[in-house]
C-alpha cells in the first residue's frame, strides 16, 4: 500500500462516510469535505427520508467494514407489506416465502453517525463539515470549496477525488460543464413528489399499528407508506402528483383541503395522525428523479459514486443499498489491483469498476420505476395478489429452486441487479401469462406448477437472448 496517496471525498453522507471508512482501513490518507453541519451535533433532516429500507446488499458492506452487529442494533425487521384499503381493511403480503428473508427499517441519521464515528477512529481519516464544493478541476485534481464558518473560499488538492455528494453532485456538474471529454447525462423526474409526515407513538411509547411491516395505502395514482422507528413512531411518506388528479400538491394548500383528502383516501391513517396538518405544512415537498450518466470517471484522478453517479427513486428500497454495494464492488476491484500509485493505475481501476457496475445500477433504476407503479396500484389487483401468493408458496416449499424477482433483487446479494432483473421479469411474465390464460390451477400440485413456471421462464429468457436483451 502506498500510504502517501491522498484521497479527497466530497460528501459525508451514507456512501461517502462508508467509503472513507473502508479506504481508511486500507491505509489511505483520506480527507472528507461535507457541505452540511455535522449531523451528530445538529438536526439536519430538512424533509429528507428519516428512515430507509436496509437489506442484504447493504449488510454485505457492513460485514466488509466489520460493523454488522452495531448496525443490526439500529434495525427494525419488516417481514412484508401491510396493505391498507380505503375501508380500513388490512392484509400482510410477505416479502418472501423464506422466514429468514426480510428487510429492515433503519434511521438514516443514526446509521450515518455510526459510519462517521467509525471512520474517524482512523488517524488517517479527517472529516470536515460546513464546506461546500463549488467546482472540481478534474485535470489538476483540485476542488474549490466555500467554508461557511470562515466565509472564505479555498482549494483542496489530492491524488484522487471521489464524489459522493448525491444527486446534485458538484463534480458531476463540473464534468458536464467542462466539456473536456464526451459526457452523457440524464435526469428524469416523476410527475410525483413526496412529503414526509409522521405517526407518533402512544403516550406509553408503543406503536399505534403493527410494528414489523412496511405499511402501504395504495390508491392507484398515489400512495402513502409508513416505516417504523425505534422510538415507537412511524415515518410516513405521501407520494402524490404535483399537478394532476383531484388532489395534488399544488391544490392541497389549506388545512381543510388536506384533512378532506385524508378523510376520503386514508381515513384509518388520519385517525393515527393528529399532527398531520403541522407536519404537512412544515415539511417540504421534494422531487423524485433518476440520474444516469457516463463515464463516471475522468482519466485516473476522479470518480463519481453513489447517487452522484446513479440516483434512483426510492420504490425498491435499494438506493442506500446500491450505494453501499458500490463501495463493496469498488473494494473488490481495488483488491485485484493492489498498490495503485499513478494515474494510469487508478484509471485501470476506475474503468474496471464502471464496466462491471454500471449495468447493474442502470437495472435497479429501471426496477425502482417499475415498483413505483406496483406499489401505488398493482398490489390491490387480484391477479397480482394471486401471483404473490403463488410465489410465496413456491419459495416456502421449494426454497432452493424458486426465488421471486423481489427476492432476487433484495435478498440475493451475490448476483447483480441486472441478472436479477432479467430473470425476475421473465418469471413475472411467465406466471402472469399463465394465470391470465388459466394454465395454472392454484389449487393444483405445486411441483407441477413450479415445473411449468421454470419452463415458461426459460422460454422467455431464450427469446430475450435471441433478441439481444440478455
Amino acid at each position: 500500500m502506498n500510504k502517501q496517496q491522498n484521497i479527497l471525498i466530497i460528501g459525508a453522507g451514507l456512501c461517502g462516510s462508508l467509503l472513507a471508512l473502508r479506504l481508511g482501513q486500507r491505509g489511505y490518507h483520506v480527507t472528507v469535505m461535507e457541505k452540511r453541519p455535522d449531523l451528530r451535533k445538529v438536526n439536519i433532516s430538512a424533509g429528507r427520508s428519516i428512515n430507509l429500507a436496509f437489506s442484504d446488499r447493504g449488510n454485505k458492506a457492513m460485514k466488509l467494514v466489520g460493523i454488522e452487529n452495531q448496525v443490526k442494533a439500529l434495525c427494525i425487521p419488516m417481514n412484508g407489506r401491510m396493505i391498507h384499503d380505503k375501508d380500513g381493511n388490512t392484509f400482510l403480503s410477505n416479502y418472501s416465502g423464506r422466514d429468514y428473508e426480510y428487510i429492515n427499517s433503519i434511521s438514516r441519521g443514526d446509521l450515518n453517525a455510526l459510519l462517521l464515528d467509525e471512520a474517524e477512529k482512523h488517524e488517517n481519516v479527517s472529516i470536515y463539515f460546513n464546506r461546500k464544493c463549488k467546482s472540481v478541476d478534474f485535470e489538476n485534481t483540485t476542488a474549490l470549496f466555500y467554508d461557511y464558518e470562515s466565509k472564505t473560499e479555498f482549494v483542496e488538492d489530492a491524488d484522487v477525488i471521489f464524489a459522493t455528494d448525491g444527486a446534485g453532485s458538484a463534480m458531476r456538474k463540473s464534468y458536464y460543464l467542462g466539456k473536456k471529454f464526451l459526457f452523457s447525462f440524464s435526469q428524469d423526474y416523476l410527475t410525483h413528489g413526496y412529503k414526509e409526515l409522521s405517526i407518533l407513538p402512544t403516550k406509553e411509547g408503543d406503536y399505534k399499528i403493527y410494528k414489523n411491516a412496511l405499511h402501504i395505502w395504495p390508491r392507484g395514482s398515489f400512495m402513502l407508506i409508513a416505516l417504523p422507528n425505534l422510538d415507537g413512531s412511524f415515518t410516513v411518506t405521501l407520494f402524490l402528483s404535483h399537478d394532476d388528479g383531484e388532489y395534488n400538491f399544488s391544490n392541497l394548500t389549506t388545512p381543510e383541503n388536506v384533512t378532506d383528502f385524508f378523510k376520503k383516501e386514508f381515513p384509518d391513517a388520519l385517525e393515527l395522525m393528529p399532527n398531520l396538518i403541522e407536519d404537512f405544512f412544515k415539511n417540504p415537498t421534494s422531487p423524485l428523479g433518476t440520474v444516469k450518466c457516463s463515464p463516471w470517471h475522468f482519466k485516473g484522478n476522479t470518480l463519481l459514486m453513489g447517487d452522484a453517479a446513479h440516483a434512483i427513486v426510492p420504490f425498491y428500497g435499494q438506493g442506500m443499498n446500491a450505494s453501499f454495494e458500490d463501495v463493496v464492488e469498488f473494494d473488490t476491484v481495488l483488491e485485484k489491483h493492489k498498490n495503485p500509485s499513478t494515474k494510469s493505475d487508478w484509471e485501470t481501476i476506475f474503468k474496471a469498476y464502471e464496466r462491471t457496475r454500471k449495468k447493474d445500477t442502470d437495472a435497479i433504476a429501471d426496477l425502482a420505476i417499475d415498483n413505483f407503479h406496483e406499489m401505488k396500484e398493482h398490489v390491490n389487483h387480484d391477479l397480482f395478489r394471486e401471483k404473490r401468493n403463488l410465489e410465496m408458496a413456491l419459495e416456502q416449499h421449494f426454497p432452493e429452486e424458486y426465488t421471486s424477482k423481489y427476492s432476487l433483487v433484495t435478498f440475493n446479494e451475490n448476483i447483480g441487479y441486472r441478472e436479477a432483473m432479467l430473470k425476475g421479469r421473465a418469471q413475472d411474465k411467465a406466471i402472469l401469462n399463465m394465470l391470465a390464460d388459466k394454465k395454472i390451477d392454484l389449487n393444483g400440485d405445486l411441483r407441477s406448477i413450479l415445473d411449468k413456471v421454470k419452463f415458461e421462464t426459460e422460454a422467455i429468457l431464450e427469446d430475450d437472448r435471441i433478441a439481444g436483451l440478455k
